[in-house]
């Protein structure tokens, strides 16, 4: 079900070094790309969705998804992604008064992500929410108010902040937790190695 409030937010930004290079989102897994997957989790979760990545948009055409590079340069890590998907929502889907952001790298990532981050958020009074599973969280994967778009702002522009803990921890927090069985929804496919790792989970869960 969409949450026409929530814009969606698929981060693709890094460098993707450890692969090789290239963008990680374009390698092909069970014969389709891991970006292809991911939006088809998270397009139906959400109103209106952007993909923030650096460089040529022009490589995504095929996507039909609007490209959002970092407002902030440098490659300032994954909070430069959120700035951009809060100051985004901001301008083009005013309706949005969340912004809920999906790895690009994690092609099991769990189709209810956003119900879960919206109902957390309700229960808990809390002012933004992150995934967790295995006992670790998964800030990458999380619920983030478009009110704090300013102060984000000043925390990477005027404080050098880049990690993501830290600034979660100036507000309250919901951590929304997911079972690791039969797989884990938030594994990542950072390595070549990681990618044949995720074609056998594939064929193990008979998933398209």
């Amino acid at each position: 079900m969409s949450n026409n409030n929530v814009c969606g937010l698929l981060l693709a930004g890094g460098q993707s070094r450890r692969m090789g290079g290239g963008d990680k989102c374009l390698r092909t897994l069970g014969g389709r790309t891991v970006l292809a997957r991911i939006i088809d989790i998270a397009r139906p979760q959400v109103g209106k969705l952007v993909l923030n990545a650096n460089g040529d948009g022009t490589r995504f055409a095929d996507y039909d998804v609007p490209v959002a590079p970092d407002v902030v340069g440098g490659f300032a890590g994954p909070l430069a992604g959120v700035l951009t998907g809060l100051e985004w929502a901001k301008v083009n889907a005013p309706e949005c008064q969340w912004v809920a952001s999906f790895a690009c790298d994690a092609p099991f990532a769990p189709r209810d992500l956003v119900g879960r981050f919206l109902a957390a958020v309700a229960e808990e009074g809390a002012d933004l929410a992150c995934a967790s599973s295995d006992g670790r969280d998964q800030p990458v994967f999380g619920l983030w108010p478009v009110r704090l778009a300013d102060d984000l702002r000043a925390a990477l522009v005027g404080e050098d902040l880049r990690k993501v803990d830290i600034w979660t921890a100036r507000y309250r927090l919901a951590r929304v937790g997911w079972p690791t069985t039969p797989v884990d929804p938030f594994f990542n496919v950072n390595r070549p190695e990681d990618l044949e790792a995720a074609e056998a989970l594939l064929s193990t869960m008979g998933s398209p």
